[in-house]
């Protein structure tokens, strides 16, 4: 086995399709076909479910891929040690955040740290919390930023924010206020819902509403803050989502309620796999955050999108 069999076999899982992975790596599909099946011959098992327009995984193609992905970030991470310690610290941060505050906080602590590392390079992702987990688990980054509840079995936890949980109810709507005053969970029971698509989340909001003889009408799940913006400003109900959506609206069609409830708030923390040994440039970013938490307090963004202090 070679590496060029593992960047093949990378490439592939990636792009679900050989065509499209041989693109990738700049080579004909048929060399690119045998290597793979030469990969497989050697492991003695399939890596590949085939069809005609794509492939998938097997379980041991799903084993194997994390290990692919280990290997290679060792590789690249041995090349970016050699060069750093001629040309100071680089390589590429891989990053997967929720939305909320994370896209924000990561370009504060990206922006202060490229002064210091300027040859440093970023790959960002964004996703609900479930999809990050899932992503750092596979070993597709290695600093993750997600809400909680956290597994703090399998990863080290960070805290590094937290906002309350906000109704973004549409011009006209009989729970609209312009002056944004927080709205009690008994207020919003008889209005359809609109929230994130994280699993637990249902049981977090249901308990807002302790022991009401009628739960809560969800009509819908999303995973993405402009998403549930629209989807609130036409109508179709209100959206209960992390403080910052008040950031993405622009005019008086829609307003921006907290929910008044002592337990309704979201915390956000940094999060890194326990089992997997950080990157140079990646524990120097952790650090570098780190300090810019003990520099700052820890924030919390009120209804109308303004930060204060704990």
């Amino acid at each position: 086995m070679e590496l060029r069999h593992i960047r093949y076999f990378k490439a592939v899982a990636e792009e679900k399709n050989f065509t499209r992975a041989a693109e990738k790596l700049a080579i004909a599909q048929p060399p690119l076909s045998r290597q793979i099946q030469d990969l497989e011959a050697e492991l003695g098992t399939p890596l590949f479910i085939r069809s005609p327009h794509k492939v998938d995984l097997t379980p041991e193609g799903e084993l194997f891929l994390q290990y692919a992905t280990q290997i290679l970030d060792l590789v690249t991470r041995s090349e970016e040690d050699v060069r750093e310690r001629r040309e100071g610290l680089q390589g590429t941060l891989y990053i997967a955040s929720v939305e909320g505050c994370g896209p924000r906080l990561f370009a504060g602590w990206i922006s202060s740290f490229q002064k210091k590392h300027p040859h440093v390079q970023y790959n960002l992702w964004n996703g609900n919390t479930d999809d990050v987990n899932r992503r750092l688990s596979k070993g597709l980054c290695e600093i993750a930023m997600i809400t909680a509840p956290y597994n703090t079995e399998e990863c080290h936890v960070l805290p590094v924010y937290e906002e309350p949980w906000v109704a973004v109810i549409p011009h006209g709507h009989p729970l609209y206020s312009e002056e944004n005053v927080p709205v009690k969970p008994s207020e919003l029971l008889p209005y359809d819902l609109l929230i994130p698509s994280r699993e637990s989340r249902q049981s977090e909001i249901n308990h807002w509403f302790g022991d009401s003889e009628h739960p809560p009408v969800i009509r819908g799940r999303v995973a993405h803050m402009m998403n549930a913006y629209e989807l609130s400003l036409h109508g179709v109900g209100l959206a209960i989502y992390p403080a910052t959506i008040a950031t993405i609206v622009r005019n008086r069609n829609v307003c921006v309620r907290p929910i008044d409830h002592p337990e309704a708030h979201a915390s956000y923390a940094l999060i890194w796999d326990k089992n997997h040994k950080l990157s140079h440039v990646a524990s120097e970013f952790i650090e570098h955050i780190k300090a810019a938490q003990s520099h700052e307090s820890f924030g919390r963004v009120s209804g109308n999108g303004s930060t204060g202090k704990l």
